[in-house]
């Protein structure tokens, strides 16, 4: 049954309507004091229309526009909440470029990045691609050259983690499915 456009809906709802994981929502809520879902019994977020579209000027801006956390509450304090409501829209205004101190990775923030699924995938490779790479730096001495990246080049890469990420969730799948087929070895 869907729901009507100026329906509620869940976390769970939300998480799948935009595509990020529900952990990452309530991160979200935890850095920008804007995002105030109704909190029922037991905690339970419901989420209005307008919360919705908030999340995803938030998420289309973090994601999209490549701006880091900081560069998304200083949009949200100079430009207003209506406008990041609506930037992700198609033919709305666009976001100032981000400036080096919006673009840069180094303001201690955990990453606000949970990298999206295609919705073509499964439930079960979606799930394992949402979970974070486990990787070590080559040389954990050594400053991470991220901040020297362009704009361009950050989106490039991230376009290609999220293809990686993506391809692991369905090898995993695969493997899972393999498995049982082959009487669990």
């Amino acid at each position: 049954m869907d729901k009507a456009p100026e329906a509620f809906r869940t976390i769970s709802e939300v998480a799948d309507e935009i595509d990020v994981p529900q952990h990452v929502l309530r991160f979200w809520e935890s850095r920008f004091a804007q995002i105030r879902p109704m909190k029922r019994g037991g905690g339970r977020r419901f989420y209005r229309p307008e919360d919705v579209d908030l999340l995803r000027g938030v998420r289309h801006l973090l994601y999209g526009e490549g701006y880091t956390i900081r560069g998304v509450q200083r949009i949200l304090r100079e430009q207003g909440i209506g406008f990041v409501q609506d930037v992700w829209r198609v033919g709305a205004e666009s976001p100032p470029p981000p400036s080096d101190e919006d673009r840069a990775d180094d303001d201690g923030d955990p990453s606000p990045l949970a990298f999206p699924v295609p919705r073509e995938h499964s439930d079960q490779a979606r799930a394992a691609a949402r979970r974070e790479p486990s990787f070590a730096p080559a040389d954990a001495g050594r400053q991470p050259r991220a901040a020297t990246l362009s704009g361009e080049q950050r989106r490039q890469l991230r376009t290609a983690l999220d293809d990686i990420t993506a391809c692991r969730g369905l090898l995993e799948a695969a493997l899972a499915d393999g498995g049982s087929a082959n009487g669990g070895s």
